[in-house]
């Protein structure tokens, strides 16, 4: 009858190792970081359907409600994936500054990147950011009245609220901003996680760093461009509602 348990001690016993040692918790973030950038990038592909028009964008966001109960199995995995690489990114963090008490007059950063070094800001003005982001067109916190805007076909005008929001200055600034340090963050994760797993070596590393780097602007590129096309009226609705509270 001991058997099973002792069994099950030691498979909880494999399983910690990955929480409670360093290279497991830099694994958790790798792994978790690689979920988040596969999102990011179906994020962006299917944001791009703006310039395909209402229809496409519309249609394309019907798509995704229509999945019911599996977009909320995504949206879990996500949300626990986002917790889990926060945490372990700043309990590494708080290790490393505990390992090195000692503080000298003059840091030797050579070898490192602005990117690298601003990691952590750049990553919590992301968090800070895709709240702000859910707040106003998942929960539609600031304009209740997107709740009600319907389409011709009967969906919701999904495009419609997008261009509107983004025709306020104050919001396509905050969100141009927001990608570019999303960008920044990932320029440094992309070839972190690589070193992380093993998959790189010295020899390649410059060139996962520039790969990181290329995708990392492609990224930015790609979310940037929705909003400075509609400040330049390059996409538009019909629509003349304020777009935001800060641009009443």
């Amino acid at each position: 009858m001991t058997r099973p348990a002792t069994s099950s001690k030691k498979s909880c016993g494999r399983c910690m190792p990955l929480f409670s040692s360093p290279i497991g918790r830099k694994w958790i973030v790798a792994l978790t970081g690689i979920v988040l950038v596969l999102f990011v990038i179906g994020h962006l592909l299917g944001n791009l359907s703006i310039f395909a028009g209402p229809d496409a964008m519309n249609a394309y966001a019907a798509f995704l409600k229509s999945t019911g109960e599996l977009l909320w199995v995504v949206r879990i995995v996500l949300l626990t994936c986002v917790v889990l690489h926060i945490w372990f990114t700043i309990t590494l963090w708080r290790e490393n500054l505990a390992a090195r008490p000692q503080k000298y007059a003059v840091k030797n950063e050579l070898g490192t990147t602005v990117y690298a070094r601003l990691m952590r800001i750049s990553g919590l003005t992301v968090l800070a950011f895709v709240l702000y982001h859910l707040a106003q067109f998942t929960w539609e916190a600031f304009n209740p009245e997107y709740k009600t805007w319907i389409d011709a076909q009967g969906r919701h005008d999904v495009y419609r609220m997008v261009v509107t929001a983004f025709e306020c200055p104050f919001v396509s600034g905050f969100y141009i901003l927001a990608v570019g340090l999303l960008g920044m963050h990932l320029s440094h994760g992309i070839a972190s996680l690589f070193q992380t797993l093993g998959i790189t070596t010295e020899k390649m590393r410059p060139v996962f760093e520039k790969g990181g780097l290329i995708v990392a602007w492609i990224i930015f590129l790609g979310f940037a461009s929705i909003p400075t096309a509609v400040l330049l009226g390059l996409v538009k609705t019909s629509s003349t509602l304020p777009a935001c509270p800060f641009c009443h």
